[in-house]
């Protein structure tokens, strides 16, 4: 599917919000603003094509809903392994002053039904991009795409590990703390698309690979239920905070440099580490020395 043929006239737009209005004794009309303000938090790096056409179509998927938001692009600025979990820590630790609930949201998943609300998830967490309707991932236990939780619900499991680096399974680790906090996941209902109209998935396999290395012990680390690392203890620098526009979108970029403990997630980068170093450094000298005696 091409972006840019796409009108949003075309989409399935539904009444989802009433407008509060007062008459006061002047009989003037007053609008009362949404009382509740969404961040986006969008997890970024080297993705601006896809940024491009994002940006401004939430903007106006968002309005069209009388969404309150801001959006927040977590933009990883150093040479670590992508880590979308603390990319998302700290976005949430800069946002929750101005904002009262968020949405992890991919950069490349567009929703194309406006029968997907945004609204502030009053009980549980709202998954938007549910298994019936993410046009690649169906097991029941998915929360990945875009995720709506609400500020103090995402305090009470203290965010999301830090533990993953390179591609996949922090959604999963997230979904059994949500579990575990006794948290409920509601998902869409009623909605009149399938899995193959709902959202537009932009994403190329071959351009845009995926980080799916497992070094070190990283596969089993990452298969466990993470009860150290969070919220509290993501470490990292934001370097600087720009304000960019994109067609009416106004975007906030957050440059993070993400800080590693090399003990505790070597994988962080599949480089050998620096005790690795030496011992590969001494075999190659034995290798050189016997083939000279040889």
């Amino acid at each position: 599917m091409d972006i840019s043929s796409i009108n949003l006239n075309d989409f399935f737009w539904l009444p989802i919000y009433s407008l509060d209005v007062q008459v006061n004794s002047h009989s003037a009309v007053n609008v009362r603003k949404p009382y509740h303000k969404l961040a986006l938090l969008i997890p970024f790096r080297d993705r601006f094509n896809e940024l491009l056409k994002f940006a401004p179509y939430m903007t106006k998927f968002l309005n069209h809903q009388f969404v309150n938001h801001q959006m927040y692009i977590l933009n990883q600025v150093d040479n670590y392994r992508f880590n979308r979990a603390s990319l998302i820590n700290v976005g949430f630790k800069y946002a929750r002053n101005e904002c009262d609930y968020m949405a992890m949201h991919d950069v490349d998943l567009f929703p194309l039904n406006n029968q997907l609300k945004y609204d502030y998830p009053k009980v549980g967490v709202f998954h938007v991009s549910s298994p019936e309707l993410h046009p690649k991932y169906d097991y029941p236990t998915f929360v990945g795409g875009i995720l709506l939780i609400k500020r103090e619900d995402f305090e009470l499991v203290n965010g999301m590990s830090n533990r993953y680096w390179g591609w996949g399974l922090e959604d999963d680790e997230f979904y059994v703390r949500l579990k575990d906090a006794n948290i409920a996941v509601f998902r869409p209902t009623n909605i009149t698309t399938k899995k193959n109209n709902t959202f537009w998935h932009y994403h190329n396999k071959h351009t845009r690979k995926r980080d799916m290395q497992k070094c070190f012990n990283q596969r089993e680390v990452t298969h466990k239920r993470d009860h150290v690392t969070g919220l509290h203890d993501v470490n990292y620098i934001i370097e600087s905070v720009q304000a960019m526009t994109i067609e009416d979108s106004l975007l906030k970029i957050l440059n993070i440099r993400l800080k590693c403990n090399r003990t505790a997630t070597p994988w962080c980068t599949c480089d050998p580490l620096p005790q690795e170093n030496q011992k590969l450094q001494k075999t190659k000298n034995t290798n050189n020395v016997n083939s000279v005696n040889l």
